[in-house]
């Protein structure tokens, strides 16, 4: 399998991710994060979504599809050119004794993450980077009790002048 990162472009409406996902789920394409939000012009989405594919001929003819939708105004594969990925998490950890909350804290700084939370039994990290780091700090967490996990899945960006509206 591989994956692939898209950028759509499409009205600022009700039910257009609904749409978006619905053709690609009814393609029996495998979604592994979705998120939209807004643009720089207030009445178009950006919806970013990583998907799972066999092969590009199964991207390509979904890509075909979603352009087709009424509302959809562009669909991007950004693997056809460079481009920058980020994802945000949010890691809740389990810390009882002043001696483990120190450990964690300098765990943090050396992943860049942040503590946006300090509770008598429990830290929150706020950690921002590329899907591998975060999966590098979730390893080191494996040895401490991790209560609860959220994470927003993968955005991306094209690299250079060019914006997605104009590729």
């Amino acid at each position: 399998m591989m994956r692939r990162h898209l950028a759509i472009l499409a009205d600022n409406k009700p039910g257009v991710l609904t749409h978006v996902a619905g053709l690609i789920s009814r393609r029996a394409i495998n979604i592994e994060c979705i998120n939209a939000g807004y643009t720089e012009e207030p009445d178009v989405t950006r919806i970013n979504i990583v998907v799972s594919v066999e092969t590009d001929w199964e991207l390509d003819q979904a890509i075909k599809q979603l352009a087709k939708l009424i509302d959809v105004i562009k669909v991007v594969n950004l693997d056809a050119a460079p481009f920058v990925g980020y994802e945000l998490a949010m890691i809740k950890v389990k810390c009882t004794a002043a001696g483990v909350r120190e450990e964690l804290t300098n765990l943090a700084r050396l992943f860049h993450a942040k503590v946006v939370d300090v509770q008598r039994e429990s830290l929150v990290f706020r950690l921002t980077g590329r899907e591998d780091h975060i999966e590098a700090l979730l390893k080191m967490l494996a040895d401490y009790e991790i209560i609860e996990i959220a994470r927003t899945g993968q955005i991306a960006i094209s690299r250079g002048v060019v914006p997605v509206k104009e590729m």
